[in-house]
C-alpha cells in the first residue's frame, strides 16, 4: 500500500491544529479539499484516524500513534529540503514567528526590515500574540518572548536590551489627586488594566524596591490586551497605566504623561528569539537570527 505524502502532511496539520478550518488556512487549501483527502487516507489505511465533532477534531488512538510516527520524519524531510534550497546563490525560505506587538515595534521590525529588503526571496510571517505558545505544536519556526518566559529546551538568542515597566498618568488626571507614593496607594486610583492572553486574567502589577517584591491588583474603567492602547488611554486621562518604558517615553518627553512610583519600577529581561535545534542549520533562518541578535554598546 502506497500512501500519498501530501495526505500525511495534511493529516499532521489537522491533528496539530485540531481543526479542519485552521489546518486548511495553514496549508492554503479549502476545508472541503482537506476533509476529502483525510477521508481518502482513512479509507486507504482502513482505520479511523480522527474523531470529528461539531466543535473540534481529535485524534483516535491510531491517529495519535500515526502522528507520533510521522511528525519527526516529516520534520527531517522539511529540514533537508530547506537545506538543499539553501545551496542556491540567493538565500531563500519561509519563516513563521510568534511575537507580541511590543517586541515587533521596538526590536524585531527595525532590524528585520533592511534584511528583507536585501534578501527578497526570504519571506516571513509575523503573528502578533502575547500568549505563550508551543512553537513546535503550533507550527511556528521561532518565537519571541521575554527571557524569563523561554522554555528551557529551546535555543535562545537575546535580541533586545532589558527594559522597565513604568507607571504613568496624564497631568490632568494627577492634578486633583494625591500621587501614589507606594504601590498599595494604587487601590485608591483609577488604573488601566491589561488582560493577559495566556491566562485570560488581568495582570497583577509587579513592583520591586530594595529587594522587596509586590504584586498589586488594580481596578478602573478600562482594560486592554495591548500596551499601546493602554498608554493612549492614560494620555486621554482615564487613569494610571503600567506599560513598557519605550512606549511611554515619547509621551513623557512631550509632557503628555508623568511618571509615578519611579523607584518601584522593576527591570525585566529583554526579548529573546527561541527555537528548536532543528531550525538552526537553515541559511535563511541563520540570516534572520544574526540580524536580530542583540549587540550591546
Amino acid at each position: 500500500m502506497r500512501t500519498d505524502f501530501n495526505q500525511l502532511t495534511w493529516f499532521q496539520a489537522v491533528a496539530e491544529e485540531r481543526s479542519f478550518t485552521r489546518a486548511a488556512a495553514r496549508l492554503g487549501v479549502s476545508p472541503s479539499t482537506l476533509s476529502h483527502a483525510i477521508k481518502q487516507l482513512e479509507t486507504r489505511m482502513g482505520i479511523r484516524l480522527l474523531t470529528r465533532t461539531t466543535r473540534n477534531v481529535a485524534t483516535t488512538q491510531a491517529g495519535e500513534r500515526l502522528l507520533q510516527t510521522i511528525s519527526p520524519r516529516l520534520g527531517e524531510i522539511e529540514t533537508e529540503i530547506a537545506a538543499l534550497t539553501a545551496l542556491r546563490d540567493t538565500p531563500t525560505g519561509s519563516l513563521r514567528l510568534t511575537l507580541s506587538d511590543h517586541a515587533l515595534e521596538t526590536v524585531v521590525w527595525p532590524k528585520l526590515k533592511p534584511v528583507l529588503q536585501k534578501y527578497p526571496d526570504i519571506s516571513v510571517e509575523l503573528l502578533l500574540d502575547s500568549a505563550f505558545r508551543n512553537i513546535v505544536e503550533d507550527g511556528y519556526d521561532a518565537g519571541v518572548r521575554l527571557g524569563e518566559s523561554v522554555e528551557k529546551d529551546m535555543i535562545a538568542v537575546r535580541i533586545g536590551p532589558d527594559w522597565r515597566l513604568v507607571a504613568v498618568a496624564s497631568p490632568a488626571y494627577l492634578a486633583d489627586r494625591a500621587r501614589p507614593e507606594h504601590p498599595r496607594d494604587l487601590v485608591r486610583h483609577r488604573c488601566i488594566n491589561i488582560r493577559q492572553e495566556s491566562s485570560g486574567g488581568l495582570y497583577a502589577w509587579e513592583f520591586e524596591k530594595d529587594g522587596q517584591e509586590l504584586r498589586v491588583r488594580v481596578d478602573g474603567q478600562l482594560a486592554f490586551n495591548n500596551s499601546y492602547a493602554q498608554v493612549e488611554a492614560a494620555v486621554s486621562g482615564f487613569g494610571i497605566a503600567y506599560a513598557p518604558d519605550s512606549i511611554a517615553a515619547p509621551h513623557l518627553a512631550t509632557g503628555a504623561l508623568e511618571q509615578v512610583l519611579d523607584d518601584w519600577s522593576p527591570m525585566f529581561d529583554g526579548y529573546f528569539l527561541y527555537y528548536p535545534s532543528r531550525r538552526q542549520n537553515l541559511l535563511a533562518f541563520q540570516i534572520i537570527v544574526d540580524a536580530l541578535r542583540h549587540r550591546s554598546g
